[in-house]
């Protein structure tokens, strides 16, 4: 594996270079075609990028948010996958946007700068590594002299990110609820959290433990000080440790 990884580079520009005569030669690459600032009056192309970029994240919605997911959803990075997908989706709709304006060149590019990233970055989870590389792709093609694009692929990414961190997915635990009474007290957390608009993604529950765990997303008028202090509300017979797991 260690010996494909150094030689895919080499592979994909000796191939690069036989479908693309002239753009590896003596005298080194040729120039890209820069469409500069002039780019913003071309509406035409500007509407048929922001078609594509808009037509991937509905598709990548579509298997993200299918039916069946939140009966599997048990953890908060499973919770946050959909919006992975979407990221994905529309960092994939860049690129192919930016490889059909400039050519395959740019698909090594981005290649290597996508494999830099995401193995030599700690980002922390999946959903900061898609921000990190469409951050880097906004900056590749503003460099590229395409700031219309750029622009476009900037404005999008913080549209989608105000509407993912506007519901935020938390986990609550709540332990050392007392014995044989665990139903009981699933019922009015459950309750507590319905009352505040959350929409709970998924319930497990600890018989052994005496445990309950919620994962749900939060509403975008109330914080998590404001749901930790209703919960803390409940009714004393009923009351366990509440401890919180955030993205």
């Amino acid at each position: 594996m260690k010996a494909l990884a150094l030689f895919l580079p080499v592979l994909m520009a000796h191939g690069l270079a036989a479908h693309a005569p002239g753009l590896f030669d003596a005298a080194g690459p040729s120039q890209l075609p820069a469409i500069g600032w002039a780019g913003f009056l071309d509406m035409r192309f500007m509407a048929d990028s922001l078609a594509s970029l808009l037509l991937a994240t509905a598709l990548g919605a579509v298997i993200g948010y299918h039916p069946t997911t939140p009966r599997t959803v048990d953890t908060l990075q499973e919770a946050d996958m959909p919006k992975v997908y979407i990221m994905y989706a529309f960092v994939g709709a860049v690129i192919g946007v930016t490889v059909r304006e400039f050519g395959m060149v740019i698909g090594v590019v981005v290649f290597g700068i996508g494999g830099l990233i995401r193995f030599r970055t700690d980002t922390g989870s999946a959903r900061d590594t898609g921000r990190l590389i469409a951050v880097t792709l906004s900056g590749l093609i503003a460099g590229l002299g395409m700031p219309h694009l750029a622009v476009i692929t900037t404005a999008f990414t913080f549209v989608m990110i105000y509407f993912f961190d506007s519901r935020p997915a938390c986990l609550v635990r709540i332990g050392e609820l007392p014995l044989g009474r665990l139903a009981e007290a699933a019922k009015v957390y459950r309750d507590i959290l319905e009352a505040h608009h959350c929409k709970i993604i998924s319930e497990r529950r600890f018989f052994a433990k005496q445990r309950l765990e919620f994962v749900f997303r939060l509403r975008r008028a109330d914080t998590r000080e404001v749901l930790h202090a209703a919960l803390c509300d409940a009714p004393a017979d009923l009351r366990g440790d509440i401890d919180w797991e955030l993205k």
